[in-house]
């Protein structure tokens, strides 16, 4: 038999406590604490443990071929799980609510299903009745997919049981999971943990790759993704600025592929269009011929991607000067800041300093701090950086530029968009572009002055 046993459990970092607080001592979190009540198994606490069985230790080698991945024919979904679902594999699609997940998911699996192969959609969420109208309004309808809505474990489990083993099956999403082995309720840490854990054993033991839908609730209470990442072989998240129309979908975990890697849509009318080359999307409507912007060569997971960094110096309008940052880390805008007056002269600490990301992406490679710093001093100054250049390079609290690794890939990017110039840290190699290396800051400041020089004569 089992011992009932109740705990208190933080629903945002998953911290388990003796008694209920108003505050979480693991994460800080107010008014996350809840009870819940579980089934503690005897033999961990009430009685004596069995004796183990002993098993067999191998070695590294193996002659069993990688198993082929199952394409789903969306191009930037297959490229961000490394070329396709492994099958026994479990992914995890997290993301704020409204980004565009499901739109994502059933169209992946609608391709996958259309060029033969077998997907199942389960939906905890939404009615039957509407996924079909989401479809019929991307043109999926006629698309061969399963669909289902359950949000049983042991039903799901058991209808999936029941069938031949599915290619590819999506479950939508694990905050409406429950299973009947917890009385705690739908949602919280236990049942998610559980209910993927029972999943995830389902896709390990049948050879079906299985996709996890997860979301945090618009109040924040429940951290669903969190709470499994450990349990999944890949874990990716989809990013989105409402106010722009890009969707990144980002792998931050991966056991069979590259992490860091990016995947670029557009979200439209008929759902999620693959973007080819977001390098031209993101640098599309630039205006180049203002102060303050610079081009950014960047490497997202093996990707080049150009994207324009934008800055704006302007005098402070109050006692305390205004850092504002989008996109970027405002810490090492700070240390930017500080090297630009230290190790430049450039002195920004009685201005107002804004910074921006172009295009809602997010930056978060050292190798941005040369264009940081240039659009800073090109604002500053008041005087536009010539439209055919970018720029990478890590900038130093000594006030150094260091190498940044994959220059070639980035230079190779921009030849290929149509730039010509490159301000680059030393001893970087590459064809296709001038190469302006630059020692420290001091000789970017000297680049931006004898830009703004020809200029002035144009």
């Amino acid at each position: 038999m089992a011992r009932s046993s109740a705990t208190f459990v933080c629903q945002a970092c998953g911290a388990v406590h003796n008694k209920w607080s108003g505050k979480c001592d693991a994460c800080g979190g107010w008014n996350t604490i809840t009870e819940e009540s579980a089934a503690a198994p005897l033999g961990s606490n009430a009685g004596p443990r069995r004796k183990g069985r002993a098993f067999a230790f191998e070695d590294l080698k193996t002659d069993e071929a990688e198993p082929a991945r199952r394409a789903t024919g969306i191009g930037e979904f297959d490229r961000v799980c490394g070329g396709g679902l492994v099958p026994g594999s479990a992914v995890l699609v997290g993301g704020d609510p409204g980004v565009g997940k499901s739109t994502l998911i059933l169209q992946a699996l609608a391709q996958y299903a259309r060029a033969g192969g077998a997907a199942v959609y389960i939906s905890g969420e939404e009615a039957m009745a509407q996924v079909r109208l989401r479809a019929s309004r991307m043109g999926l309808s006629e698309a061969p997919v399963a669909l289902g809505s359950a949000t049983c474990v042991e039903d799901i489990l058991t209808t999936l049981d029941r069938a031949k083993t599915p290619g590819i099956v999506a479950v939508d999403s694990i905050q409406t999971l429950w299973t009947g082995a917890l009385e705690a309720a739908p949602g919280t840490i236990a049942q998610v943990r559980t209910s993927s854990f029972d999943l995830v054993r389902y896709a390990k033991s049948s050879g079906a790759a299985l996709i996890l839908v997860g979301h945090v609730t618009k109040d924040g209470q429940i951290a669903g993704p969190k709470a499994v990442e450990h349990l999944v072989d890949a874990v990716l998240y989809f990013e989105g600025e409402r106010g722009h129309q890009f969707r990144i979908l980002r792998a931050v975990k991966n056991r069979f592929g590259p992490t860091d890697e990016i995947g670029v849509f557009e979200m439209t009318g008929r759902g999620l269009a693959e973007v080819a080359n977001p390098s031209a999307l993101f640098l599309g409507d630039r205006d180049s011929a203002s102060p303050g912007t610079a081009v950014f060569a960047g490497i997202e997971g093996t990707r080049p991607l150009l994207v324009e960094v934008q800055a704006l110096v302007a005098d402070a309008g109050y006692g305390t000067p205004r850092r504002a940052v989008v996109g970027w880390d405002g810490g090492r805008l700070a240390m930017i800041l500080a090297v630009l007056d230290s190790r430049g002269g450039v002195n920004l600490s009685a201005r107002d300093v804004y910074l921006n990301v172009a295009g809602g992406l997010k930056v978060g490679e050292p190798a941005a701090d040369l264009a940081a710093a240039a659009a800073l001093v090109s604002s500053f100054a008041g005087v536009p950086l010539p439209r055919d250049t970018v720029y990478f390079g890590e900038i130093s609290l000594t006030g150094d530029v260091r190498t940044s690794p994959q220059a070639e890939l980035r230079l190779k990017e921009a030849a290929k968009l149509g730039f010509s110039s490159a301000v680059v840290p030393q001893d970087t190699h590459g064809a296709g572009l001038k190469l302006n290396p630059v020692k420290d800051v001091g000789d970017l400041i000297a680049f931006a002055g004898a830009a703004a020089g020809r200029t002035k004569k144009d």
